[in-house]
């Protein structure tokens, strides 16, 4: 990433507890363009008192430390300091982990394998108003938000006190099958499906097929009702 005449880098805090870590992140981005370090911190207390400092425009947030852990610190500084992005840097990408750090005000989240690259696209990125997600991570969201939709509901209740077999009729006659199809689909007799029919038009007061067309889509059993019934 090379950065542009005139544009100022991006003031960077790095926090992690682990030294070397600290200091090779901090030496990585001293070799990049685009970003500058102002501060470096071993644990969320510290890196709530240097962003309070430094003003930084971001923090390379870890999330496993002692004292303070990182999606504290990240509650704390969004809270007292709104101008500050913080992007996680952390070997974890667990949902325990990820999501936390997310409702904490994180707007970004790499993983420690990323390159030097990655985090300063990612610093840029935060600092734009978008998300700087590894696409691990987006693929993670992507699949949270698949299984947390809601699943369909499932058929209506039946009404008027229909059995199941009953309504299930009702909608095979609100589809257009005569009594034959719907034995055969249900693997009855036609003796049967007279039976269910009689007893289905005596609780719901159906006096025809046409008005049991009608009936099943006024319950939601069924679409609307077609032109050519008689």
């Amino acid at each position: 990433m090379t950065e542009k005449a005139g544009e100022r880098p991006a003031r960077v805090v790095v926090v992690d507890d682990q030294t070397v870590v600290r200091e090779g992140i901090v030496m990585l981005l001293g070799l990049l363009p685009g970003v500058e370090v102002v501060g470096a911190a071993g644990d969320g207390e510290e890196a709530v008192r240097l962003v309070a400092e430094v003003a930084p425009d971001v923090v390379l947030m870890d999330l496993r430390m002692p004292r303070c852990d990182g999606v504290e610190a990240t509650r704390r500084i969004r809270a007292e300091h709104p101008a500050t992005q913080v992007v996680v840097l952390t070997t974890y990408a667990d949902d325990a982990s990820l999501f936390p750090a997310l409702r904490a005000g994180a707007r970004g989240y790499l993983t420690k394998d990323a390159g030097g690259d990655e985090i300063v696209r990612a610093v840029h990125s935060v600092l734009c108003g978008d998300a700087g997600l590894a696409p691990s991570i987006q693929r993670r969201l992507l699949e949270r938000l698949s299984e947390s939709e809601p699943r369909r509901a499932g058929p209506p209740e039946p009404p008027d006190g229909l059995t199941t077999r009953e309504t299930e009729v009702l909608v095979l006659i609100a589809e257009g099958l005569d009594n034959h199809q719907i034995a055969s689909r249900l693997h009855v007799s036609t003796a049967t499906v007279k039976t269910h029919i009689n007893n289905l038009f005596a609780k719901s007061g159906i006096k025809d097929r046409a008005q049991a067309v009608r009936y099943a889509y006024g319950k939601g059993l069924a679409g609307p009702p077609g032109g050519c019934i008689t």
